[in-house]
């Protein structure tokens, strides 16, 4: 009498479908273990950044400015625009490109051609799509310049970064110096640093490109990006108000804050901590944390 030694049609059919369901069972819970540890990256990141903020300070006394620039007679930015991550360079083991770069000309300069498109991985968040260089344009959707992307933008305050990021009521201002002094709210209860990803817009460790914009990506339409676009500000400084909430998928505009992180947006608090906000928190609670002086009282259990 022979024995069998293969499987029927149906047993294997059977297998392959508990194969199928354990898989399905399984990778959702690989992807959170991934998410997890890139949200844990991403803090650890921030972190690094503020200890290099501090560093910064206690050298420069002060922390530094969102971005430099000249201004013209009618307040628009003559560059060159270099911005806070570019000036934190020495500071997060960026001095050799530092070194490369022409901060009295132009970002998009020849001679800085090199410098600017060059990424630093401590400036990308793990959970970000797309990495590498992006062209920065003009409001015509012109090309200006190649520039190296980054994750995070200083918070400029609860007023649009466009026109107020030289007089808003945040940390990082244009042209300005902060000290620990001027923030009267508290280091802890002032957000310093947030995350924008791509699905919001672009953002670079360069600085405000002179004559450039950044279109709002989460328009549909190219066009309708393009003609909703945020000044060069944009590119390192963000805003946020009780109408502006991190991740919340109603806002379109290019300099609010966003991540690709399910927990919400990590944020580097002034005294070195990091944080997620969800679109969940209060909106006046939020607007507390945005402003270096705004005199609010912000409870740590508020978000």
């Amino acid at each position: 009498m022979s024995r069998r030694t293969a499987f029927t049609l149906i047993e294997l059919l059977v297998v392959i479908a508990i194969i199928a369901i354990l898989i399905g069972l399984l990778l959702p819970a690989v992807q959170k273990v991934r998410e997890a540890a890139a949200r844990l990256k991403c803090k650890n990141s921030l972190k690094q950044l503020g200890l290099a903020l501090h560093g910064y300070h206690d050298r420069m006394n002060g922390f530094p400015p969102g971005y430099q620039t000249n201004v013209a007679a009618d307040n628009s930015d003559l560059g060159p625009g270099w911005g806070w991550a570019a000036l934190l360079l020495d500071d997060i083991e960026q001095g050799n490109l530092k070194k490369q770069i022409r901060f009295d000309l132009q970002i998009s300069d020849p001679a800085n051609a090199q410098a600017r498109v060059m990424t630093i991985p401590i400036l990308i968040c793990p959970s970000e799509v797309k990495t590498g260089t992006y062209s920065v344009v003009d409001s015509g959707g012109n090309p200006i310049c190649d520039v190296a992307r980054s994750s995070y933008v200083a918070m400029n305050g609860v007023l649009g970064v466009s026109s107020d990021a030289f007089d808003n009521n945040g940390a990082f201002l244009r042209n300005r110096t902060m000290r620990v002094a001027d923030i009267t709210d508290g280091l802890s209860n002032t957000v310093f640093v947030g995350e924008r990803c791509t699905s919001m817009s672009s953002v670079t460790w360069t600085g405000a490109v002179t004559n450039g914009v950044v279109p709002a990506v989460r328009y549909p339409a190219p066009a309708d990006q393009l003609a909703n676009a945020e000044a060069a500000s944009a590119l390192v400084l963000s805003h946020g108000s009780r109408d502006h909430l991190p991740n919340n998928p109603l806002v379109f505009d290019a300099d609010a804050t966003a991540s690709f992180h399910i927990a919400g947006v990590n944020f580097l608090f002034g005294d070195g901590s990091v944080q997620p906000i969800s679109n969940s928190i209060d909106g006046l609670v939020y607007e507390a944390l945005l402003t270096r002086a705004g005199g609010e009282a912000v409870s740590g259990s508020g978000y």
